[in-house]
């Protein structure tokens, strides 16, 4: 199993370290029921690592579960006018909800 991570993401990140002057920084994705679709994406900042945690560019982490639906997903940073965001392009996600953050897999 493989998350690819954009390097806008990773250099996000980098910034946040350095802003947060936290050199431990990472992004961490969890995949939870809920949602108007099924499942949503938690995203949060973190220091704390869990022992199965799987890390992926040094940047983001994930547990074993939620990488069941990430894999082969594309994490990136996009700054737009309205504010920016990491995103997710899952190739998993079958259907999503109008608002986008939640999604399907058949």
């Amino acid at each position: 199993m493989d998350m690819k991570i954009d390097d806008s993401a990773v250099k996000r990140i980098k910034e946040l370290r350095s802003a947060q002057d936290k050199d431990a920084l990472m992004l961490r994705i969890r995949v939870e029921g809920g949602g108007c679709s099924g499942f949503q994406y938690k995203l949060e900042l973190t220091e704390d690592k869990n022992e199965k945690d799987l890390i992926f560019g040094d940047s983001v982490l994930t547990d074993d579960i939620s990488m069941g639906f990430l894999d082969g997903a594309t994490i990136s940073f996009e700054q737009g006018l309205i504010g920016s965001e990491f995103k997710i392009n899952n190739p998993n996600a079958t259907a999503g909800c109008g608002c986008g953050t939640s999604f399907s897999i058949m």
